[in-house]
Formats: C-alpha cells, structure tokens, sequence
C-alpha cells in the first residue's frame, strides 16, 4: 500500500503519465477510449517508469466540448478498476466532485483538479473527507463560451508579471480550499502551463522560476508535455525542427520532438527539485528525471 505522506514528499521527482480517455484531447484524443486499450496504455507506462498514472475523460483543450457527467463517471470508473489490481497509483484529472468521489472510492489516491478548486465547491470537501492528495492547479476559469473556445483577452494579462501573478493567485487558490477543509500536508501545486499562457513569454518564466513556487513549502508538478508554447520555442529555433522535407507544413515539430524537448524539461525540472512533471512519454522523461534528480543529488552534496 503506497504511504500517502511518501507520495507526497518523494526522495525523486515523481514521473505522472498521462492517460487520456477521451475524443478530443490534443494530442491524443481517440487513442485510449477504448477500455482494454486504455488498460493496456496505463500497463505499459507502468512497465516504462511511471510512478503515477493520471486518467482523464474530459478534454482541457481550448475549443473542447465539456463531456457529461455519467460519460465521464463512466469512463474514469472502468478505467481505475482496471489499474488498481495491477497496483498503480492513480491520479484522476477531473473537475467535478461526482468523479473524484467515485474514482476515490475504488481506489484512486489523488485528485489533480486544473481549476484549483474553483469550477465544484464541493470537490474540496470531498479530497478532504478521503484525505486523498490534491493537486491544484493555477486557474482564471473557462475560455471563451460555455464549452470552451479562445481565451479572452483579459485571461492571459498580468498586471506586475506572469510569475509573480501566477504564484499569488495560484497560492490564495489553497488558501481555499486549505479554509474548505484539505489539509496543507495533502496538497501539491501547479502553475497551469498553458491555462490563459498561450505563449513562450508566458509559460517559460514559470519554468525558469519553479524555485519560487517550491519556497511556497508545497510541493510542485509541472505539465509542460507538447504543449504549444513547446512546439513554439522548437519552431521558433528552427522552421521545421525535426522533419522530413514536405511532410508537414514547416513549422510543426513531430511528436517525436515534443517529446525530446518535453524530457529536457523534466530533466531540468527534477534538478530544480519539481514534486512531478505529467508527461505523455514516460520513457523519454523517465531517464531524463534520473539524471536530473541525480545532478541535484550531486550538486547538493558538493556544496
């Protein structure tokens, strides 16, 4: 049985692969909406190094269409059933307090909720009734229209500076749900790379000042895996990174370079002491938190 209070202040930086069961996802939607395919997805992460596997059903894309409630419920339900016998530490990503309650009692032990709290009042009160771990993430609420769209212009604005913003806002966040009942010991944070950040100027000053975010005292994942401000920077180095000439428009890096570049990311986020980093490659970001944690060690000892 996995030690909540282990998990929750691991000796490495953790790898959390992603396990997306839905129709629509960024990078992979339709791939794993298959049930024994969705298994068989979890299992091999597991089998490359996962240390966690974080299921969702319902798309935080922008433009993506919110799922119901019993898809959802469904979806998330069959998907723990079938990785809690095999052992697997489940993380569930979801904003509703139905799911987590559901996913919770078959035996998922962490809720990753990108709205920090904000979208269910009453999911707090549930991560607090099944002292479960509960991420909380960096949130300025829907995009544009009911079922998502282009954020408003407003969303991605930051007065004195992305982090200092970020940070302050992200941290009144746990101040409530700290006030709904959560215990402090039970939280880890998260800036929401990519939630109202759509550029490079957004999301790399997050990454390059994940220090502040740990002198908070919380523990932080970092989600940067082949999100767009990724395919920029590669893009931005050099139109057509990576590809064959004529296989795609120039300035679209293949999954393949998301994902190196992704690694290089997590080994820089474990060697400045990241709790995670959600990743949809395990293997690449696997070795990569080895030897980023390694080098920290190291660092550390040299001091």
């Amino acid at each position: 049985m996995t030690s909540l209070n282990d998990l929750h202040n691991p000796t490495r930086t953790l790898v959390m692969g992603v396990l997306n069961i839905t129709e629509d996802s960024f990078s992979d939607g339709g791939l794993w909406l298959d049930p024994d395919k969705a298994c068989g997805h979890g299992l091999a992460m597991l089998d490359e190094g996962a240390d966690i596997i974080d299921i969702g059903a319902e798309s935080t894309r922008p433009g993506a269409k919110r799922v119901g409630e019993e898809d959802e419920l469904a979806r998330v339900t069959g998907a723990v059933e079938a990785l809690v016998p095999h052992g697997a530490v489940l993380s569930i990503d979801t904003t509703r307090a139905s799911v987590a309650a559901a996913a919770l009692d078959k035996g998922a032990l962490i809720i990753n909720d990108v709205s920090g709290g904000t979208l269910d009042a009453d999911l707090p009160r549930v991560v607090a009734d099944h002292d479960c771990l509960y991420i909380v993430q960096h949130w300025r609420g829907w995009l544009t229209g009911a079922h998502g769209g282009t954020p408003d212009a407003d969303t991605s604005h930051y007065e004195h500076g992305v982090l200092a913003d970020v940070r302050d806002e992200l941290l009144r966040q746990v101040d409530a749900v700290v006030a709904a009942g959560v215990a402090p010991e039970r939280i880890v944070i998260d800036p929401g790379l990519g939630f109202s950040k759509p550029g490079i100027e957004h999301n790399l000053p997050l990454l390059a000042g994940l220090d502040a975010f740990r002198d908070s005292g919380y523990p932080v994942l970092i989600g940067a895996s082949r999100k767009r401000f990724v395919k920029a920077a590669l893009a931005q180095a050099r139109p057509g990174f990576g590809e064959p000439a004529g296989a795609t428009a120039p300035d679209q890096p293949s999954l393949a370079d998301l994902d190196n570049a992704t690694a290089a990311l997590s080994a820089l986020c474990a060697e400045h002491g990241a709790w995670g980093v959600r990743v949809h490659d395990v293997a690449r970001s696997r070795a990569a938190v080895t030897m980023g944690s390694l080098w920290r060690e190291y660092r550390e000892s040299a001091r």
